[in-house]
């Protein structure tokens, strides 16, 4: 793949051969920005998890103490007093069956996380082949299978993200963004190593965290030191 070179620019602030303090790649990831829009502020850890294994597998959800930065849609599955429930606590929809067909035929998918009460997962569980590839269907470990919509939908707004290992078992989150001064960030990432560093299975043998990158959107990796976790 071929930088541009405001690219290779930036890449030239990073030493690749060192890992940084988080406070030293939170500044770094700051003066590496090189697009005209706000990006956002990713962390990719690299698990020693072999994901293959259920009891080796991470899934759960933090709230980020500042928010992601980014406005979320959130579309709650519910029915009874569950409804006005949501509704009063800012969902940006609400419904029940009679989303399905809207949902697998019409391809509408106008929404960022999906809350679903447990007595609403039957009809939920038919979205599978549609939600579940694209990472939208609910799960209790991530608070979204909850009769608690008021807090899920809160959590979420506030600024509350999944983390989970992906095929090669690392873990991809935002932490932010660009426009963010960096005690913000910085207890963004924070916050979210916390919840990493719990939720490590007890079957993983050997090195738990094998690597911490932070970038922006568009910007270089930087290396972040594992040492502290």
């Amino acid at each position: 793949m071929k930088h541009g070179k405001k690219y290779q620019e930036a890449a030239k602030l990073v030493d690749r051969s060192i890992q940084y303090e988080p406070a030293e790649a939170v500044a770094l990831v700051k003066k590496t920005s090189v697009a005209k829009f706000d990006e956002t502020v990713e962390v990719h850890i690299r698990t020693g998890c072999d994901g293959r294994h259920a009891e080796q597998q991470i899934r759960g959800a933090v709230v980020l103490p500042n928010g992601t930065g980014k406005s979320v849609k959130v579309l709650v599955f519910a029915k009874g007093d569950k409804v006005t429930e949501a509704e009063a606590a800012g969902a940006d929809y609400v419904g029940g069956e009679e989303l399905i067909p809207k949902i697998q035929n019409d391809g509408w998918l106008d929404f960022d996380v999906v809350v679903a009460t447990p007595d609403m997962m039957g009809v939920v569980g038919r979205l599978g082949k549609v939600l579940g590839p694209k990472g939208l269907m609910p799960n209790p470990k991530a608070g979204t299978v909850t009769m608690d919509v008021t807090k899920a939908v809160n959590d979420i707004k506030a600024g509350k993200i999944e983390y989970r290992l992906d095929k090669a078992n690392i873990i991809h989150v935002p932490v932010g963004k660009v426009s963010f001064d960096e005690a913000k960030i910085q207890e963004n990432f924070d916050a979210l190593m916390e919840a990493i560093v719990k939720a490590k299975p007890s079957a993983v043998k050997g090195q738990y965290l094998k690597s911490i990158t932070m970038t922006t959107t568009m910007g270089p990796g930087i290396k972040v030191s594992t040492a502290k976790y």
